[in-house]
């Protein structure tokens, strides 16, 4: 079974806001970067999607370490959560839906694909992949933002263009 280092961040403006996701794959000497954006979305939602995302670019099964500085996605397994929610039908102890149950949802089917363990990191530390995670996914808010900008310009009968 192959084995893969994925890193993983998620990042907001606002919360809810723009949001941005990135993930560095590595097998052996290969590394994969991959990112992107939601509009309106929370920091907590960032964070899932960039481990569904990078779990997404697996072919095969593998042994994966999926390493983020997001306790909310590393607890979700290392603490048993997800086996909680799922036993109780995705409610959590204080009754309510699981948020971003269609994310969680994707993870548990992925975690039973792959040998994954889910390592947690300190944010902002001196991970060097973590580090470019971070700035990966903050470049993707800031290029949707200057889409937006853009495209209110363009509405703007007002605006000159």
């Amino acid at each position: 079974m192959k084995r893969v280092l994925i890193y993983t961040d998620g990042a907001c403006s606002g919360n809810p806001g723009i949001g941005g996701w990135a993930a560095i794959l590595k097998y052996g000497e290969a590394e994969k970067e991959i990112s992107g954006y939601e509009d309106n979305t929370t920091n907590n939602r960032m964070e899932l999607k960039a481990a569904v995302e990078a779990l997404k670019c697996l072919k095969e099964p593998c042994r994966v370490i999926l390493n983020s500085d997001s306790a909310y996605l590393v607890n979700g397994f290392a603490m048993g959560w997800i086996e909680n929610w799922k036993s109780r039908g995705w409610v959590t102890s204080e009754k309510e839906e699981v948020k971003n149950i269609d994310l969680w949802k994707e993870l548990d089917r992925f975690n039973r694909i792959h040998s994954i363990s889910f390592v947690k990191l300190k944010g902002h530390g001196d991970d060097e992949y973590n580090n470019r995670c971070d700035k990966l996914a903050k470049e993707e808010i800031k290029k949707r933002k200057k889409e937006q900008a853009k495209d209110a310009a363009l509405n703007d009968p007002g605006s000159g263009i």
